[in-house]
């Protein structure tokens, strides 16, 4: 069996059950895992301060992946391994676009979420997030400084179409993927989780192929394809399932324990 030793792992739709919970079998698997000295962290596309309180729960005192991959920092200290926000130019850019097509819009400086209005879109965000935006009318107001990155919130076919109007034209300046299917996420284009995923691993020292990532979704696919294993839970789309190295017979933290158990705790 390979001998992994360092695992990351979503948060939503992956570790955390359908009511954004931590079940009890996922934080005993994960004890156990930490028993066996091997790492473990939570990588998201949650802001920092979303992340941490799960990572409290389950006792991390190590680097987060947070944003998609722009803010790795520690849960405890609050030492800042990696920050790679959005150009403010870009940002600007995509917020007057996004303008034009009447989605909602949030934006992140200095790990608050700002949001223009009170939106049903904006309201379903901050429950899922378990943030309180601030509500400022116009985004470009208060975009004084490269943002952690933009989210777009709409529908599914509207999100794809303008996933394909923007992603050519910002190819290699902008990182462009779904978080959820109702989420467009804009970032740094190496605020991936793949990218932060090589920066932890140098950080502790190990090799690509120690390395298991456990995701299901379009902004796990560079982490996924970054680890030595690529982990897949059962309730992700099909053409996740078909980039994964395995995919779990469970779905979201019972997925993810079940990945642990066979592959590091051996069971």
């Amino acid at each position: 069996m390979q001998a992994f030793k360092l695992i990351a792992a979503d948060l939503d739709d992956t570790l955390l059950d359908d009511n954004l919970r931590l079940t009890e079998q996922v934080k005993d698997t994960i004890v156990a895992v930490r028993d066996a000295g091997v790492q473990f962290t939570v990588s998201t596309g949650r802001m920092f301060r979303s992340a941490v309180p799960y990572a409290r729960e389950l006792g991390l005192d190590l680097p987060l992946i947070t944003y998609q991959g722009a803010l790795v920092k520690n849960a405890l200290s609050g030492e800042v391994l990696l920050y790679r926000p959005l150009p403010l130019n870009y940002a600007k850019e995509i917020v007057v676009r996004i303008h034009e097509l009447g989605y909602h819009l949030n934006a992140y400086l200095d790990d608050v979420l700002y949001m223009e209005n009170d939106t049903p879109e904006g309201r379903r965000y901050s429950h899922i997030s378990g943030v309180k935006p601030e509500l400022v009318g116009d985004l470009l107001k208060i975009l004084d400084r490269d943002p952690t990155k933009i989210v777009a919130i709409a529908g599914e076919p509207q999100l794809d179409r303008l996933n394909a109007e923007l992603t050519p034209r910002y190819a290699g300046k902008v990182h462009i993927a779904k978080s959820k299917p109702f989420f467009l996420e804009f970032s740094h284009p190496q605020a991936t989780k793949g990218h932060a995923l090589k920066a932890l691993a140098g950080h502790f020292g190990v090799k690509r192929e120690e390395i298991m990532a456990v995701g299901d979704s379009y902004n796990d696919l560079e982490m996924l394809e970054y680890a030595g294993l690529g982990v897949v839970v059962a309730n992700a789309r099909d053409d996740i399932k078909k980039r994964a190295g395995y995919v779990t017979a469970a779905p979201n933290g019972a997925g993810v324990v079940e990945a642990l158990e066979k592959f590091v705790l051996g069971r």
